[in-house]
């Protein structure tokens, strides 16, 4: 099992930044998916941005591509999300996501349902 604690958001004026962390313990997979999704009131949960910690391969969304940043620091078990240019249309609750390397560096394709290993989401509100 793995657990995923996520902080880091909060409410920010428009073409602010944050910085989102994801704290993992428990099993650790070294080449496995880690990801960032979001979901708005009445929209489906999305991708926002995966890393294959086997390589350190990313993969961004569109609509935040040249914004929007994910990392991984293996020695201290943390995924971040920097989060630059905010815009209102990126207000959603954000969770940290990871699996155990069943999807190999198929990260972003697999979308929400390929991840087995959840946050709790933290809230991100952005006004203009």
């Amino acid at each position: 099992q793995v657990k995923l604690v996520e902080s880091g958001g909060g409410s920010v004026q428009a073409e602010g930044s944050l910085r989102l962390s994801c704290a993992s313990s428990g099993d650790t997979y070294s080449r496995s998916c880690m990801g960032w999704f979001r979901q708005a009131p009445g929209n489906e949960r999305e991708a926002v941005a995966t890393i294959y910690t086997g390589d350190g391969s990313t993969n961004i969304a569109d609509s935040v591509k040249g914004r929007f940043a994910i990392s991984h620091d293996g020695a201290k078990n943390t995924l971040y999300l920097q989060m630059n240019r905010l815009k209102p249309e990126d207000t959603a609750m954000y969770y940290c996501a990871a699996e155990d390397g069943f999807l190999g560096n198929n990260c972003y394709g697999a979308g929400p349902s390929g991840y087995n290993f959840w946050g709790q989401g933290t809230q991100v509100t952005v006004s203009s």
